[in-house]
């Protein structure tokens, strides 16, 4: 048996859909797909605005720059960033000339620790970007009590919980704006790619501007004739209201989005299926194991987190000696990292330490079937025998 971190999720019948598509369209360029995908996707989400991108990575920097811009924040300005996350979650705030708060994780939900949240917020904190880490919702309302009514943004990152639900809403929409990843080994995929994700209409538009070097051509043709208005002098097809990037993605990727979008729910209802098995068989071994269950999620991964960190090493050996792979969680803490190295204080991160050293995961998708998960349970109880 071999059980990889990803597969793909692109299957014949999407092949054929975008092989017929590329033989009847000369456009491959972000154009007409590219906006039908958004507007699906804002469906589906319950937003307002949604702007593809060629990444998550790319929609988090775009995120960061254009709120940085809309309020006005000053380098050396502060966003309160997880230990534990991805990269890219941090390195924006970082190339914007911002300063990262780091918060050291929580072991229910695995993002923030709120109470270390409260405490690193200082008057020049701006933002707060919170991520959903692995499937698991983080605690929006107990972050928003703790912001109150002071001026600072919340911003999601959404790209491993894509689906998931926090009450009634979908996570990504509780925050001015939110990211999503569609990298080819995530919830659905466009190969590369990724979605921004806002109801704040003057946000949207800085999207679509950076996204594409600034050009004003990219904004709704609502908004054409007063800018053509203001600079009458410069020709309106190559007018720069703002610096910007080329994050655009093809009109490939978003036939490959449109034809998977339909299927993402289940695609979710067979992770979370698993998700379920897998802690019924963790349960059985509670005494080794720390149990993540929490309402909403979207299940990414299957996360081992050991009581004993002696055990966790020797685990990862047996389940990968019998063709499962395994990673560690996420990237474990981040602020071990040579380029966050500086941030780091020990006795300020204990959970993310924990996590780093007590922790992995193997991968979860709609592919994972009962035969998998029936190899899995007779390997966890054959290790804590």
């Amino acid at each position: 048996m071999f059980w990889p971190l990803q597969q793909d999720v692109i299957g014949n019948k999407e092949l054929d859909i975008l092989v017929d598509f590329i033989r009847k369209t000369k456009r491959f360029t972000q154009f007409e797909k590219v906006r039908e995908f958004e507007d699906a996707y804002s469906a589906w989400l319950g937003c307002r605005h949604s702007v593809f991108v060629n990444s998550g990575s790319s929609a988090n920097l775009l995120i960061i720059y254009a709120c940085a811009e809309k309020f006005g924040w000053q380098p050396g300005d502060e966003v309160i960033v997880p230990a534990l996350t991805w990269p890219t979650t941090v390195t924006p705030v970082m190339q914007a000339g911002l300063k990262p708060v780091f918060v050291d994780a929580n072991l229910h939900d695995l993002s923030m620790d709120y109470d270390h949240l409260a405490s690193r917020i200082t008057n020049k904190t701006r933002a707060i970007f919170l991520v959903h880490i692995l499937g698991f919702p983080a605690d929006i309302a107990r972050v928003k009590a703790i912001i109150g009514d002071r001026d600072i943004v919340l911003l999601e990152d959404t790209c491993e919980t894509q689906g998931g639900f926090y009450g009634d809403a979908r996570v990504g929409t509780f925050g001015l704006a939110s990211s999503f990843s569609f990298y080819w080994g995530h919830h659905m995929t466009t190969v590369e790619g990724g979605m921004l994700c806002t109801d704040d209409e003057d946000l949207y538009k800085l999207f679509l501007l950076k996204r594409s070097h600034g050009l004003a051509r990219e904004l709704p043709p609502r908004y054409h004739a007063e800018i053509h208005a203001q600079y009458p002098d410069i020709d309106f097809a190559f007018l720069f209201l703002t610096d910007g990037f080329n994050f655009r993605n093809t009109e490939f990727a978003a036939v490959l989005g449109l034809s998977q979008l339909p299927k993402l729910d289940s695609f979710i209802d067979a992770r979370n299926r698993n998700y379920r098995r897998f802690l019924a068989m963790c349960r059985k071994h509670e005494e080794h194991l720390l149990v993540i269950d929490r309402p909403g999620i979207s299940s990414f991964v299957l996360p081992f987190i050991m009581r004993d960190a002696a055990r966790r090493k020797p685990l990862q050996h047996f389940v990968r000696e019998h063709g499962i792979e395994s990673r560690p969680l996420i990237s474990g803490n981040l602020l071990r990292q040579p380029f966050l190295a500086k941030y780091y204080e020990p006795d300020q991160f204990p959970n993310a330490d924990f996590l780093h050293t007590h922790a992995f995961y193997i991968g979860n998708n709609q592919f994972v079937d009962d035969a998998k998960l029936d190899v899995l349970e007779d390997l966890l109880d054959r290790a804590f025998v």
